[in-house]
């Protein structure tokens, strides 16, 4: 199976959003795992890790990490070419380096260079960018790039993004 995470914040808390899927191309009947919590971190720059990670490890406790293929996190695993751990690279430590971990995001991080890949989805001029760890670049980027949808995001992705603002 794998995995995809998203959080969005409102009020002092966290709304976490995990789809469930088994194919990268997949669109539809996915298994959706959803959890609020309350008091959570400011948000500090170059540290978002602090605040969002706590949220990913919760509701990951709810899931049978077994069979995990591949984790996708909204962001980047690594924010420099010196491999300085962003969201993703610090989830892949926190499970053992276990589980492969691919961040997409959708804003650049300007001082991160060569392991990133610009990613141009249906008629979009705007890239995504895709870091990964514990699985090669390429075969993260060609994932990504498989996955549902004609538009920029990947329709899961736009999915999970949609999910997390209902409050």
């Amino acid at each position: 199976m794998i995995l995809a995470f998203d959080t969005y914040y409102f009020d002092g808390k966290a709304k976490t959003v995990c789809l469930e899927f088994t194919e990268w191309n997949q669109s539809e009947n996915f298994k959706v795992h959803t959890e609020i919590i309350d008091n959570v971190a400011e948000y500090i720059p170059g540290e978002f890790y602090k605040r969002e990670l706590p949220c990913i490890l919760s509701l990951l406790n709810q899931i049978d990490l077994k069979k995990v293929e591949a984790i996708v996190v909204d962001g980047f695993v690594y924010l420099d070419d010196e491999k300085k751990y962003g969201l993703g690279g610090h989830l892949y430590e926190k499970l053992n380096q276990e589980i492969p971990i691919i961040g997409v995001a959708k804003t650049n991080f300007a001082s991160i260079e060569k392991d990133k890949r610009s990613l141009f989805r249906g008629d979009s001029q705007k890239p995504l960018y895709v870091t990964a760890i514990g699985i090669d670049l390429d075969d993260a980027f060609q994932k990504v790039e498989n996955m549902a949808g004609e538009f920029r995001m990947p329709t899961l992705l736009k999915e999970m993004d949609r999910l997390t603002k209902e409050i």
